[in-house]
């Protein structure tokens, strides 16, 4: 019969798997939608890459925390770095965000129609929320609010999908050039409250 231990070093594996699998989605996401957004213009595809650059940041340091468990390290402390660390990076993102919306609609610059776009979009509207609650689960057994709090990035990423799909499906389909930094904006006061979350470092209050 498995110990409390060896359980919990399961867990701590089955975590290490997801933000390995955080870390390799949200890069090869980051890339295109990057890439694309340069291409087509867009304020929102490329505020999206943004975004998974700062959700594989997120899971690198998760994996630190997590491999160090492994190891039978102290990991409170590294779970309240990582928590104001990923806030940190949110304020960034949202202030990158604020101000190419801002530019665009100044300029009345219209974005071209991405496809590549609308697809990213679509497969992580899918993919996030499966990531999202398995991160929960994962969160619930190990006990850990760091985790928590990346799955709750996690679940952030779907909404910016749908955020963005709308967004770029707008644009395309009826030529609405302001819905591309229209969405843009909706997306900065929800990245802001979870960066406010992550700093404020609170504990997992349903992981026990």
């Amino acid at each position: 019969m498995a110990t409390d231990a060896a359980i919990r070093q399961q867990y701590v594996r089955r975590g290490i798997a997801l933000e390995y699998l955080t870390i390799g989605w949200n890069v090869l996401e980051c890339l295109v939608a990057v890439t694309a957004g340069y291409i087509a213009g867009s304020v929102a595809l490329v505020g999206f890459g943004v975004d998974s650059a700062v959700e594989s940041a997120s899971g690198s340091v998760l994996l630190w925390r997590l491999h160090a468990e492994r190891r039978g390290r102290h990991v409170e402390t590294i779970e309240r770095t990582a928590l104001k660390m990923v806030g940190g990076s949110f304020f960034l993102l949202a202030a990158y965000v604020a101000y190419d919306s801002a530019v665009m609609l100044i300029q009345r610059k219209e974005p071209e129609r991405s496809v590549i776009g609308i697809v990213l979009a679509i497969v992580s509207l899918i993919v996030m929320p499966l990531l999202a609650r398995a991160k929960r689960r994962a969160a619930t057994n190990l006990r850990s609010a760091a985790l928590r709090a990346d799955s709750r990035q996690t679940s952030l990423c779907a909404y910016l999908s749908a955020i963005l799909v709308g967004g770029l499906v707008l644009n395309a389909a009826l030529g609405w050039w302001w819905a591309d930094p229209v969405a843009a904006l909706v997306m900065v006061p929800i990245i802001v409250n979870e960066g406010k979350e992550a700093i404020k470092g609170e504990g997992c209050s349903d992981c026990h």
